[in-house]
């Protein structure tokens, strides 16, 4: 379908071919918009009622120069008529604004892609700023390798807006919108979702807002009325998605909404204390709108002030959660370690990214497991949750909340770049149907009888006890605690007491969450085993080897420590396991020491999620011959 750009409805043309997902990548410098027209994109899609999965790409540097491959920006989006997990293997579509974005961009679009340029940005200085020696479009590989199309974008942006009066530098800007307009032109997106957002964003600068709609208007023109795309195509409303209010939600927003909701469920205030750092910042960005709802947030001067302030905040009986990245969860250790022996309900917050050091700012990877296991010192072991999706960052906040509360510990999350970054349709919950988070503190007491604070409930848990209760008066700090009392304790048979009874806290954990499920069968040859980030692509790429025959699971880990309780047996039920990170083998070397399974790794630190394809690849390189034979066998048989 397409329709006129003065007009939304769409209307039949004979040369609209529809498909069950396109997934297209837009990249270009920094300050191009890329982000802005990705994100539009991204919501016009999900309101269409596909469903939808997004991967934002950032420099690595603040101010990267212009031109050049380190200075590319990029946004890929995957929208689809059926269920999706990833944001896309190879690109149908590529947009580019100028040659560093395409040659950086290029190897992931498809044999046959489609690949749009600014020709406008294609330039010697261009050419030099991307250490190219000639103009990449004109190679002639290029021409025969994908359906090129070359559109003079600033030009024509520039003679939609000269009416409105604006500056070169200014009407330049706009180009971002006339690219929009042709990618929605060409992918039968309606113009109505960007036409709002221009209004309320632009709407104080009326002519700023007429030329962005004048482009816009113009990018959706050209693809109508030129005969160069001979085709445009149409992506059906999706229809195995639950029936409910969807709304298109990125990990670190559905992070803060998990929080600020588990905070409601608890009856807690939220105390939030951080120190900016990518890309944990937008946590700390989407709490900040919220203090109407009871939710206080610190920016403190550094990570060890931040930790130290939460400790605080739990000590005095509010829901305290701090957050970083790998850099800083370093600065952290020894507060988390004090939260730990206070034995005091907290969230810590890791959303990964690249290192070691400083490392890939804005790149993902999952290299930080091992150092939310054992980087504190002495014997300090936490719980670890880790969210598999955007959506699932909602879920899994409220989880470690709960956990927290009911064992009284310090609880770890570890998302990662790729999840906090990504966007995907978020099923808006019933907040009235949630089972509350009930916390029942010590009331005070005039009894004769001294209080215990480290007396234990059924959980191994010591009580929570609020400051400036009656009665309840106690002795806190990082030293050793005598059992019971808390009064410091240099006895070596009570540390070895206490550092028994604070393991056996966690590894109860293990009795009060779901036994592991299983995508497949339980038993059998081959179980693919992942967590955090790369549950999408593992998921698709173990459906697309079980639909060719293979004999395929997947068991994707949300509870990282404790493990559910099924999973040695699990893992001992299968041939071989594989286990992809994008890591060195973090996950795999817990698994090996803990079950004495010689699982495979299949490990990447290249700061980009897993191809689905390179994990069939992983996965048929370890099948069976005779389930090879019979995957070989299925495939003939429906190609037949």
């Amino acid at each position: 379908m397409t329709s006129n750009p003065n007009s939304s409805n769409p209307t039949t043309a004979k040369n609209v071919k529809t498909v069950s997902g396109i997934t297209v990548r837009l990249a270009g410098d920094s300050g191009d918009g890329m982000q802005l027209l990705g994100t539009q994109l991204t919501n016009t899609s999900a309101l269409a009622g596909n469903d939808v999965a997004t991967f934002p790409d950032f420099p690595a540097e603040i101010r990267a120069p212009r031109g050049t491959r380190a200075g590319v920006s990029g946004f890929q989006v995957q929208f689809a008529s059926e269920e999706i997990f990833t944001p896309g293997d190879q690109l149908d579509a590529l947009v580019v604004m100028n040659p560093a974005a395409m040659v950086t961009n290029l190897g992931d679009l498809r044999k046959g892609g489609i690949l749009i340029a600014n020709v406008d940005g294609f330039n010697e200085k261009e050419f030099k700023l991307a250490k190219l020696e000639s103009d990449p479009l004109e190679a002639n590989v290029i021409e025969e390798t994908y359906r090129i199309f070359k559109v003079p974008m600033t030009t024509l942006t520039r003679t939609a807006v000269a009416e409105h009066g604006l500056s070169q530098k200014v009407a330049d800007r706009c180009k971002n919108f006339f690219a929009m307009g042709l990618v929605y032109w060409l992918f039968g997106r309606s113009l109505d979702t960007t036409l709002r957002f221009i209004e309320d964003k632009f709407g104080r600068k009326p002519d700023i807002a007429a030329a962005n709609v004048a482009a816009l208007r113009a990018g959706w023109a050209y693809g109508e009325t030129t005969e160069a795309f001979g085709e445009s195509f149409q992506v059906e409303a999706a229809a195995t998605l639950e029936s409910g209010t969807y709304r298109n939600m990125m990990g670190n927003q559905a992070l803060a909404w998990g929080l600020v909701t588990a905070a409601h469920l608890s009856g807690k205030d939220l105390f939030y204390g951080t120190y900016p750092i990518t890309p944990a910042s937008d946590i700390l960005h989407e709490l900040s709108k919220y203090k109407n709802f009871g939710v206080k947030t610190l920016q403190a001067e550094d990570e060890i002030a931040a930790v130290c302030a939460t400790i605080g905040a739990a000590f005095g009986g509010t829901m305290a959660v701090t957050a970083s990245s790998g850099p800083g969860i370093a600065l952290k250790a020894e507060g988390m370690g004090l939260g730990m022996i206070l034995e005091l309900p907290m969230i810590v917050i890791n959303v990964q990214r690249g290192g070691p050091s400083t490392g890939l700012p804005t790149k993902t990877e999952q290299s930080d497991l091992l150092q939310c296991m054992f980087g504190r010192n002495g014997e300090a072991p936490l719980p670890i949750l880790a969210p598999r999706s955007p959506a699932d960052c909602f879920d899994i906040a409220i989880e470690a909340w709960r956990i927290a509360t009911e064992c009284m510990c310090p609880v770890m999350l570890l998302s990662d770049g790729y999840i906090a970054n990504g966007s995907e349709p978020w099923r808006i919950p019933d907040l009235g149907s949630m089972p509350k988070i009930t916390i029942n503190h010590p009331a005070g007491t005039d009894l004769d009888e001294p209080f215990l604070p480290y007396a234990r409930d059924e959980f191994l848990a010591r009580p929570w006890a609020i400051p400036g209760t009656p009665g309840l008066m106690h002795r806190v700090g990082g030293l050793e605690k005598q059992d019971g009392t808390g009064n410091v304790s240099y006895d070596p048979a009570n540390h070895q007491h206490m550092t028994n009874t604070r393991a056996a806290k966690i590894d109860r954990i293990a009795e009060r969450i779901p036994e592991q499920d299983v995508f497949g069968e339980t038993s059998g040859d081959v179980l693919v085993v992942s967590w955090g980030g790369t549950y999408g692509a593992c998921h698709t790429a173990v459906k697309r080897c079980r639909d060719a025959g293979h004999q395929v699971s997947h068991a994707h880990l949300r509870y990282i420590h404790p493990m559910p309780n099924n999973i040695g047996d699990l893992l001992q039920s299968f041939k071989t396991v594989i286990v992809p990170e994008l890591n060195m083998g973090q996950l795999r070397m817990l698994l090996r020491s803990k079950y004495l399974v010689d699982c495979v790794g299949v490990n990447k630190v290249q700061g980009k999620p897993f191809a689905v394809t390179e994990l069939v690849d992983a996965i048929e390189a370890r099948v069976t011959p005779q389930a090879s034979s019979k995957g070989k066998a299925a495939v003939q048989s429906r190609a037949g």
